[in-house]
């Protein structure tokens, strides 16, 4: 089975992550869960950083892939 992989975009681009979903999610589990943890982060904290939020899902099994921006295709 391939690995399932989530971008969470930003509009820097260079903070856009890229997650490895645990192999026992669904895409749509892990991007309902995703959005779950990351609205709870939102909720609890008037102020946080991604990196935050980061550590909060890979404490629920989501893992962080080093994303390395390339050349642009156009």
């Amino acid at each position: 089975m391939t690995e399932q992989l989530m971008l969470l975009p930003s509009q820097n681009v260079r903070r856009s992550k890229v997650l490895r979903i645990p192999a026992d999610y669904s895409d749509r589990d892990a991007i309902r869960l995703a959005t779950a943890l990351i609205a709870e982060m939102q909720e609890e904290k008037s102020e946080w950083d991604d990196e935050e939020i980061v550590a909060h899902l890979e404490a629920h099994g989501f893992q962080v892939i080093n994303l390395i921006l390339g050349p642009g295709l156009d």
